[in-house]
């Protein structure tokens, strides 16, 4: 007899999704993967340094003069204890922030959830 599996595995996290686009609307060169790998260390490694995920990405949107962007970018899988959400979110904030002044960006993207994980 197999043993049973249990589906509720884990804790109650928040899972926050971070979308960065590298084009510049300035015309300068794209956020090259040595200058988002510096801002990943500097501003979202100091604020999550037990760990997250990066991958990377296509993305396309419509900038406000309706042309149709697209661009490399970087995806960042946080998760964090969801008793923890109100304080994390604001780090995340300041993140997004930082990256936006930073590279002239018009936003980073974000999604949330909640999940439950094990580790």
């Amino acid at each position: 007899m197999g043993a049973t599996l249990h589906t509720d595995v884990g804790k109650p996290y928040q899972e926050t999704r971070l979308y960065f686009g590298t084009e510049r609307p300035d015309g300068r060169g794209p956020i090259t993967k040595p200058d988002f790998m510096r801002f990943l260390d500097r501003e979202i490694t100091s604020s999550f340094p037990e760990g997250l995920t990066v991958h990377d990405g296509y993305g396309q949107w419509r900038g406000k003069d309706g042309k149709v962007i697209r661009e490399t970018s970087y995806e960042v899988v946080l998760l964090y204890p969801e008793k923890e959400a109100g304080e994390r979110s604001g780090r995340i904030e300041r993140i997004r922030q930082a990256y936006e002044n930073q590279y002239q960006q018009d936003s980073v993207g974000r999604s949330d959830d909640k999940v439950n994980a094990e580790f």
